[in-house]
Order: C-alpha cells, then structure tokens, then sequence
C-alpha cells in the first residue's frame, strides 16, 4: 500500500478491552480471534477522542489514522479517518513488531504482545505524531519516523518506530493468515 503523508497528523495505536502491559513477556489476549473484530462505534469514539487532541495539540484536523490492535493481523486494522465527513475512508492491514519471534512471519496473529521497552520488537499503543520523513530500506523506500506521545511509547524515537509500507503486506485481507511482522515497527 503507497501512502504519501503531507501534513502533521495523529497516528492512534489502541487496543480496547485489554491491558497495555508494559513488560513484554506478558501475553495480551484477545476477545475474538476468528471473526473480524471491528466495532463502528469505538472507532468513531476513538476518532472523537482524537479530533479533540488534534484540535488541542494544534495537529492538522483533516484526517488522522487509527489502528485497532484488537483486531486479528490479517484483517483490515489501519483506517484513515476523515474529520470533515466523519468516517473512515480507507483501510488496510497493518503489522505489529514480532517479539521473540521470527521477523517477517505471522506467528503472534492471535496474540501480539506490546511494549515500549528498547529491544522487545513489540509495537507499543498510543497516540503518536507523524514527525519527520526519511529513507527506508523497505517498499517505495520511505518511511515516516513516529514520535510517541503517550508514556506508552515515548521510547518510539529511540526505538526507531516507523510507519512504512512492505513488500511482503498483501493489499487484500489475508485471514486466517496473519499480516508478516516486523522487527518492531508499524507496517503498512
């Protein structure tokens, strides 16, 4: 997926109903694996919660993207949610960060762990600004480097999370497949 990012937004990364532990051998488990797990009304809860931070941050109040963790790797998770109509325009999958696991391989689908500790290949939940563009070494070869604004992820810069496209992210949902992971960042 090619997304071309032009202006300071919000990135949401969020799991409802479950715990952000902050440690990474503790396993999060999810409420419904097998079915796709998307709820409107969260979402649109969470794009409210999100235009009042835009607003207060002074964030560009266009759109922003929300991530719903709680859903499994290989259904859409990653939605771009448009402020002026107030719905989602677009969706796609999203990877999360491998943990112990083998890079590129989907073996935590069911069950990802997160956390914001440097070293743990997790992906950690929060809000986080879109801040610099760069060069990456994966698909169309940029990459947006994230700032973590939230305690759950204020190790994002250090850590070198990134929002990326990959070659090896199908363009369509894959379920029960999982979404390949990365080594620690949020993929698209």
């Amino acid at each position: 997926m090619r997304i071309t990012i032009l202006f300071t937004c919000l990135l949401c990364v969020f799991l409802s109903n479950c715990k952000n532990d902050s440690t990474p051998n503790q396993k999060q488990t999810f409420v419904d694996t097998v079915k796709h797990n998307f709820n409107p009304i969260k979402i649109t809860d969470k794009a409210k919660e999100a235009k009042a931070y835009c607003k207060k941050k002074k964030f560009n109040e266009d759109f922003c993207f929300l991530v719903d963790m709680n859903i499994h790797s290989g259904l859409n998770r990653f939605f771009i949610w448009d402020f002026k109509t107030n719905k989602i325009t677009n969706s796609m999958l999203v990877g999360h960060g491998c943990y112990r696991n083998r890079w590129s391989k989907d073996a935590s689908r069911d069950n990802p762990v997160f956390s914001n500790i440097d070293g743990s290949h997790c992906s950690s939940l929060g809000k986080y600004k879109i801040a610099d563009r760069g060069v990456s070494e994966w698909g169309i070869k940029v990459k947006y480097n994230l700032i973590g604004l939230d305690s759950s992820n204020s190790n994002a810069s250090k850590r070198f999370i990134v929002l990326h496209s990959w070659e090896m992210m199908s363009e369509n949902e894959i379920f029960p497949k999982g979404s390949p992971e990365g080594w620690q960042s949020n993929i698209i």
